[in-house]
């Protein structure tokens, strides 16, 4: 992503390779666009790119109800032979 591309450029000399890091200069950039700046942003991805990007974000949002929920068997509780009985 081209965005991307230019926020590393700006930011590679204070980056430390921290996720912290990274949270927060996304975090910063994302609270300053509007709603149109970000479509924009989204307009100009190629469609792989939408697809990880909305991937991520589904599978995040999923993996976070799950645990709200309570739902299915962690897999490290499962039973060795993996059958639920």
């Amino acid at each position: 992503m081209k965005f991307v591309d230019q926020l590393y450029e700006l930011y590679k000399n204070q980056l430390t390779g921290d996720e912290e890091d990274v949270l927060i200069i996304v975090s910063g950039i994302l609270s300053d666009l509007n709603r149109e700046e970000m479509v924009k942003l989204i307009e100009d991805m190629e469609q792989e790119e939408i697809f990880q990007m909305l991937g991520t974000y589904m599978v995040e949002k999923l993996r976070v109800k799950l645990v709200e929920k309570g739902a299915g068997v962690p897999m490290e509780a499962a039973p060795p032979d993996g059958h639920l009985h």
